[in-house]
């Protein structure tokens, strides 16, 4: 996978964070994961397919950034992972999989998505479906960090 193919889905996330929950977000040095375990408390995974390119995307947040976000984005103090907070990622997820969609689409790329599932806990797997390297992308915000994964093959 080229790693160019990453940059949709961190300017769709900056652009998400930015304007729906005011929150400046710093992407750090892209890396190749090595291992499944997620770096967060709780994660966003989405697959994606279509005829030149499929795989997925991950989101996972630690509990301080997304309870933030969260707070931010409907406007209610939330103290604790919960359903309104794995709603959220689920939606964060699906926002950022469909900005990234439209871009890709610029550059001839077609994809049908799935639902996005979401799993929390601390030390949880994700499963990328692709075989391809997982490029991961640390971002630090004021409230905590969070990673994105994109796993596609060509």
């Amino acid at each position: 996978m080229n790693a160019e193919f990453a940059n949709p889905f961190l300017q769709s996330i900056l652009n998400i964070l930015s304007t729906m929950a005011m929150l400046e977000a710093r992407p750090g040095k892209p890396e190749i994961k090595s291992d499944d375990t997620a770096f967060g408390d709780v994660t966003g995974l989405i697959g994606m397919a279509g005829e030149k390119a499929k795989g997925t995307l991950a989101i996972t947040f630690t509990e301080g950034a997304i309870l933030e976000i969260t707070k931010r984005m409907i406007g209610e103090e939330v103290t604790r992972i919960n359903d309104t907070v794995t709603d959220m990622v689920g939606e964060i997820t699906n926002m950022v999989s469909g900005g990234a969609k439209k871009l890709l689409s610029e550059k001839g790329y077609r994809f049908d998505m799935a639902i996005p599932s979401v799993i929390s806990g601390q030390n949880h797997v994700i499963q990328h479906k692709s075989k391809a390297p997982i490029i991961i992308v640390p971002f630090t915000t004021e409230a905590g960090n969070f990673f994105l994964e994109v796993c596609f093959e060509e």
